[in-house]
């Protein structure tokens, strides 16, 4: 699973070897703390996945890894699994990307997703 961290002024989005080619990113995802305009608990993660994929792995209900392009721009997706909760967080004009969506680890809890929302939440304020 992604890892989430805050390292200076950014959101960090650690992925492993296999989940970088999946997603088609060779690196890390670096997003802006400062763009991010709302950051949700989502309890189903697929109903918050928008566009297509264009690049990335996708499988409905089972994958959804990479880029997704719609009208409002790109999102990044990383959801692997059934209907589980996840996390959702949107960014302003000075992101790369519009959306991020992540799948939680636990299908039978929301705690590991509202871990994260708290700690980018407090991030946000302090920036």
């Amino acid at each position: 699973m992604p890892t989430l961290t805050v390292e200076d002024d950014e959101l960090v989005v650690g992925l492993s070897g296999l989940e970088r080619l999946a997603a088609f990113h060779f690196a890390d995802v670096r997003l802006p703390i400062a763009s991010i305009t709302a950051v949700e608990v989502e309890p189903d993660v697929w109903k918050a996945l928008r566009g297509i994929r264009a690049p990335g792995a996708g499988i409905p209900g089972v994958i959804a890894y990479g880029t997704r392009r719609h009208s409002g721009g790109r999102d990044l997706a990383l959801v692997t699994g059934g209907h589980r909760p996840g996390l959702r967080v949107d960014f302003g004009e000075r992101s790369p990307y519009a959306r991020l969506v992540i799948s939680s680890a636990d299908r039978r809890s929301r705690r590991s997703s509202s871990a994260a929302r708290s700690a980018i939440d407090t991030s946000h304020r302090d920036v």
